[in-house]
């Protein structure tokens, strides 16, 4: 029981330590965050914050944030990736129920290539975690993982980053007010149906192609 007080003392302080540390590292702090939101221990949201935080403070690098935000976040989801690329079916079914494992291959059997790129575009609730262990324990290609995977994280973190370089203080703002999840889902609202114009026009263009 003591070992437990202590650790959970101990816990919150190693947390707000490693947060500083991140925002202190600027846009390379996207790097560890990714390695671990994208892994072994999920941070959902702190991308996002993060991503806003500097972009607001710093409206002139909005871009730079956003891509080294895609960069740590792609980093990160492709070691889970190759983890269970290595592993196979077997890695998966070890990370999750029978049934959610059943369940997720079902899906990505069928979406492929959108599985990853819009749970990549969506904020939290939406799971991304079980998709990349999918596609690594499937088999799916690597050059196409990645793009699906850079696409999602690319649409996403510069819709945050550029919002949040033009209207950071009120955004900060609502976040200290509201918390980030409600930001967060109009903001993934939005990069969605940014991503559906980009598949409805990229759609377009290899018809006029064939044409």
């Amino acid at each position: 029981m003591l070992r437990s007080q202590i650790v959970a003392a101990v816990t919150p302080t190693l947390a707000r330590s490693l947060r500083r540390w991140i925002f202190h590292l600027g846009g390379l702090g996207f790097i560890p965050l990714g390695l671990l939101d994208s892994s072994i221990i999920p941070l959902p949201g702190s991308m996002d914050v993060l991503t806003i935080f500097l972009s607001a403070r710093t409206q002139g690098l909005w871009f730079y944030y956003a891509v080294m935000a895609t960069l740590g976040s792609v980093i990160g989801g492709f070691v889970t990736y190759r983890m269970a690329r290595k592993g196979g079916k077997e890695t998966l079914e070890r990370r999750f129920p029978r049934r959610t494992a059943e369940k997720i291959c079902r899906i990505f059997g069928r979406w492929g290539f959108g599985a990853i790129a819009i749970p990549a575009l969506l904020p939290p609730p939406a799971p991304m975690i079980p998709f990349l262990f999918a596609a690594g324990a499937m088999q799916y290609s690597v050059k196409k993982f990645l793009v699906a995977l850079t696409l999602g994280r690319m649409v996403r973190y510069s819709l945050l980053a550029f919002l949040a370089a033009r209207y950071g203080r009120q955004m900060l703002k609502f976040i200290s007010q509201h918390g980030h999840p409600v930001l967060l889902a109009v903001i993934g609202l939005i990069a969605a149906v940014v991503l559906v114009l980009v598949v409805i026009f990229a759609g377009k263009r290899q018809k006029r192609a064939k044409a």
